[in-house]
């Protein structure tokens, strides 16, 4: 299964949002974007990923989504962002939520999930456009990772919560995070 973290700095931590105005809700959008991305390929969902969004938007921060592909996970392009609404209203404290089969809510910050997913043996690795390139890295090595996508280079990733993990690359051009997701996808379709 592939694994991957979206880290949003701005994305709302509430489900008061105007999903006609996705723009105003910290960036959701983007986000709305790159779980389209993260699912969906022409007329089918991927059925083998997993990934974890946080939102670090106000008034709640911080906010850990999780959504398991599954066939019976309710997401269709059309309804992305009331979903995510739905889930921000159902975050209850101090405890894991699953909302939707195949898709939970939590409070959880970045730091946390990133030491649970190394504490599982998985190895972390950052987009960054300084990193490896992801074409001279052996198939074995991507292989049990988590590739770590953030919304915005300048308000995007923690720079001190992501020094110490390996930095991978798609290129040299710096693309939304929604063309970051298709292209890794396609470099692992790729490779079988």
């Amino acid at each position: 299964m592939r694994e991957f973290i979206y880290y949003s700095q701005r994305a709302r931590t509430s489900g008061n949002f105007n999903t006609d105005e996705l723009m105003k809700a910290g960036r959701m959008d983007i986000v709305c974007n790159f779980i389209i991305a993260t699912f969906f390929l022409s007329h089918k969902q991927r059925e083998d990923v997993h990934l974890h969004l946080i939102f670090m938007g106000a008034p709640n921060p911080p906010m850990h989504l999780e959504f398991v592909s599954n066939k019976g996970m309710p997401i269709s392009k059309k309804d992305v962002a009331g979903l995510i609404k739905r889930m921000l209203y159902k975050c209850k404290p101090e405890r894991k939520t699953e909302v939707f089969p195949g898709c939970f809510i939590e409070k959880k910050s970045f730091p946390k999930l990133v030491d649970e997913l190394e504490g599982e043996g998985k190895r972390i690795l950052i987009l960054d456009k300084s990193g490896e390139d992801i074409r001279q890295i052996a198939d074995e090595e991507l292989k049990n990772c988590v590739f770590v996508i953030g919304d915005q280079e300048d308000k995007g990733l923690p720079r001190k919560e992501i020094k110490n993990f390996d930095k991978i690359s798609i290129g040299k051009e710096t693309y939304f995070a929604s063309q970051t997701m298709i292209i890794i996808h396609n470099e692992l379709d790729r490779r079988g």
